[in-house]
């Protein structure tokens, strides 16, 4: 039989190099923050509940593309600004990993 990999190693394997959900959502919260908008300002523009908002900006949650341009679009940006910025921090080695 194969080596059994325990979930905690795995996330400390990608601890080097965090998902892309993860740096989209941090960019989100980044731009929402800018704005001066709280969570419910920007998931009621967005269509979405509050909750489902702050797990995307957690990077809990992979959004459907739908869904990512409706959040995009209530922070009056763009899907290629958001995913640019993210790319941008994955390149350069600027993402973190988000808190638990």
């Amino acid at each position: 039989m194969g080596e059994v990999i325990r979930i905690d190693e795995r996330r400390a394997a990608r601890a080097v190099e965090p998902l892309w959900r993860e740096v989209v959502g941090r960019r989100l919260r980044e731009r929402r923050h800018s704005r001066g908008d709280t969570l419910a300002d920007t998931a009621a523009r967005a269509g979405i509940a509050p909750q489902y908002l702050s797990e995307l900006e957690r990077g809990r949650k992979d959004p459907s593309s739908e869904i990512l341009a409706a959040v995009v679009g209530a922070l009056g940006t763009s899907m290629a600004e958001i995913s640019g910025l993210a790319h941008h921090d994955l390149s350069r080695g600027n993402a973190t990993l988000m808190a638990a």
